[in-house]
Parts: C-alpha cells; structure tokens; sequence
C-alpha cells in the first residue's frame, strides 16, 4: 500500500482498513453484480483536488467564481455520456442512482401522480415506487411483476395494468433480472397510455454502452443509472433525456434536490466514459455476458436451480432451497469460502427479504480481473463444494486458500499488492 503513504502517517486505523479492504478486493472472488473494479485511472480522478471545489449551477451558469476548469471538464463529461449513449441531453451531477430517479420523479410528478415500476420483491428497485421508499409514499404506486410460471416479462400483463391504471410514469429497469428488458414494447405502453418513460439501467449501462443490451434511448423519455457497476466508473448518478425535457430534468436536479455537484465524481465520470468509448470495452462487455452464461450452465449442470434457467445479461438469481438451504445461509457461508455474493429474494419468495430463497451473482468484477469461460467452470465447482461443506468451517476455509491463490493470476484493475 505505498500508495497512500500520506494517510498512513495522518490516520494509521483508517489506513488500516482501506489496506485489509484492498486485500478483501484482491483474494476474493467478488460475485455482486452492482460490483466491480474501477481502473487505476478512475481512482486518480476520484482522489484528485477536485474536491476542493464548489460549482453550484451549471456550465456558464454558476453561483461561484473560479469555474473555467470545473466548466470545461463537466462540459467534457456530459458530451462524452451523449456520444456514448446516443442522447441528445445528459445531467452528469446526480449524487447516485436513487437520487437521479428522485429528480425524474420530481421534474415529471406532483406528489400523489400515479407511477408504475417493477415490483421490488420481483427484481425492481426501491425508488421504483416501492412502499418503504420515498417513491412508494409521495406518489401512489402501482406495481407490475413476472409472470408466475416464466418468471418473465409479460409485456401483454404490463400493457393491461398500464391501460387499467393509467399512470403519469412508468418505469423499467432491475436490480435481479437476468434476461434483456424489451425497452421499445415499454415505449409503446406508455405511448399508449400518455405517460412518461424512465428507463433505469443502473445495472446494464455498461452492457448498453458495449452493445451488449438493447439501448433504451431511442424510447425513453428519460434514462436514468448509477456510474458505477457494469460501467466501471466511480459511485455516482447521471440522467439522460430527450431535448425537450432537458431544462426541466436539469432545474430537478438544481436547484430542486441538490447543491454543488462533486466535482471530482465529474471526473472520474469523464474518464470511465472515455474508457466505455474504446474497442477494449466492448470486448470486456461481451465477456461479462459469455462469462455469465457459462456460469449460469455450470451451476445448473450442478443442481442448482436458477430462476429463468439461465441468464442474457451480467446476473444470475439462484434458488438456494434447490440445493437445501436459503439464501441468507448460503451467502455466508460462500462469503466464508472467498466467494462474495448477496442474499436475494426470487420472485414469488415464500420467505422474507432478510431471510430470503435466492442469492444473487454476477459476472462484472471478475471479468474485469479477467477472468473467462474456463475459470467460471472452476467458479461452478467452487460453490458447488460449499453447498457440501456448509457446516464444517475447516473445509471452508480452505476453499477460500484456494480461490485466493487462484486469484494471484488474475490482478484487478487499480489495485496494488505489496
């Protein structure tokens, strides 16, 4: 870690952490799929002196003097985004994802408009109008989920619910979804029913940006995602939108919601969507895809069952009570053999969230590392043996010895081991 001498000396405990962090990223296989490895790059810009500065407004337009360089680079940020993407319009300063969707809601809504998303336990989002979040209590909430026997996308089901509620806003996008999202069949819905569209694609941007996933620009009113996950950029938000809106999203997101943007988050913005933009990229977007599918045949050539029996995109949701246990468990005990996952409900779950059926995996970070087809049949194995060890720790951890020496052959990106 003799990147970080300075924090050493200041504040030898946080130090402390980040190095065993580090550590963590490197000797564990890190299977959540909002996960992955930001480039040396990407972590510069973060950590630069950037966040010295503050630039209430917008390019051209501040409440504070010393702008010129902040103007240039945000400026640079949101041209990048629009060429990557195809948009004509892009807010490059949400905070994250869950604020960008709150300022669409704030742009496009009065409080107690009608909106329609993914149901939560189904593999939406919170801020697709689920009742604990602030979506589902501003706003009346109606929610479409898959179909009982696919666990699909019914788009016949969400045009009838369109048609039947009539929302102001209708949102697509998942956070466990593991087949594409028809993208222009919601278009047509909301088209038909005289609302708005925001597509979400927090978890598959970098997909979009790689070819990998159908865009949803050409149909969405507004685009909404997270800069980090399957884009590889820092933890941040960004809004794109149709030419026509663009006054109204912007003037959501300041004054309406926030203050000064963090400048340096602009950056490294700037710099992931310079990344996205070379060939390198769609081969890395490609990959994720081949890599999530050859794990997903791993898996069921094991036993384990998957909901959909398979995946299109970087995320696979599997039923752990297929191999008898739940997901809570499973997670655990994968996280104690070097395998990081989280802990997921699956669509229709007779159990609670925060003791759920399914765990949820997916394919960004270890590609990133560099992994590939082969190495996700060793993957498949690994978590196969878990399942048969799940009580005896000794063998647990002796999986996890070897899945930190398989990872000595697969640095990640910006980390350095001394």
């Amino acid at each position: 870690m003799h990147h970080l001498e300075n924090l050493q000396q200041t504040d030898s405990v946080v130090h402390d952490i980040i190095a065993r962090e580090e550590v963590r990223q490197f000797e564990k296989i890190r299977l959540i799929p909002s996960e992955n490895y930001v480039s040396t790059a990407v972590l510069e810009a973060t950590g630069s002196i950037l966040t010295n500065k503050y630039s209430e407004g917008y390019a051209g337009k501040r409440y504070y003097e010393g702008q010129q360089l902040v103007d240039e680079l945000e400026t640079l940020a949101m041209v990048r985004a629009c060429e990557l993407f195809g948009a004509d319009h892009a807010n490059v300063q949400p905070y994250s994802g869950s604020p960008a969707n709150l300022a669409v809601y704030f742009a496009l809504l009065k409080p107690g408009d009608k909106v329609m998303g993914m149901a939560l336990p189904h593999g939406g989002h919170l801020t697709h109008g689920w009742d604990v979040s602030i979506t589902g209590q501003y706003y009346k909430s109606v929610q479409y989920g898959v179909d009982e026997s696919t666990h699909r996308l019914d788009y016949d089901q969400i045009r009838a619910m369109a048609r039947r509620e009539r929302p102001q806003l209708i949102i697509a996008g998942a956070t466990a979804y593991p087949r594409l999202i028809d993208f222009e069949a919601f278009g047509s819905i909301a088209r038909e029913v005289g609302a708005y569209f925001l597509a979400d694609v927090a978890h598959i941007a970098g997909l979009i940006a790689g070819g990998q996933h159908p865009s949803p620009v050409p149909y969405a009113d507004v685009v909404s995602t997270t800069t980090h996950k399957t884009l590889r950029g820092p933890r941040g938000g960004m809004l794109m939108c149709k030419e026509a809106l663009a006054d109204t999203i912007d003037r959501a997101v300041f004054p309406g919601l926030q203050g000064g943007p963090h400048n340096h988050t602009t950056a490294a913005l700037a710099v992931a969507l310079h990344e996205a933009a070379q060939p390198a990229f769609r081969d890395y977007a490609a990959q994720v895809v081949k890599n999530g599918r050859a794990l997903a045949e791993g898996l069921v050539s094991r036993g384990f069952k998957l909901i959909t029996g398979g995946t299109d995109n970087h995320l696979i949701l599997m039923d752990a009570t297929s191999v008898g246990t739940r997901g809570r468990k499973l997670a655990k005990v994968l996280d104690r053999c070097g395998i990081v996952c989280n802990m997921n409900t699956i669509p229709f779950d007779p159990r609670k969230p925060f003791d759920p059926s399914g765990i949820r995996i997916g394919t960004p970070a270890i590609t990133s590392r560099g992994m590939m087809e082969k190495d996700m049949e060793v993957l498949a194995g690994w978590i196969a043996r878990a399942v048969e060890v799940i009580a005896d720790r000794e063998a647990q951890a002796n999986i996890a010895a070897e899945v930190a020496e398989y990872c000595k052959a697969f640095p990640p990106p910006g980390i350095r081991i001394n």
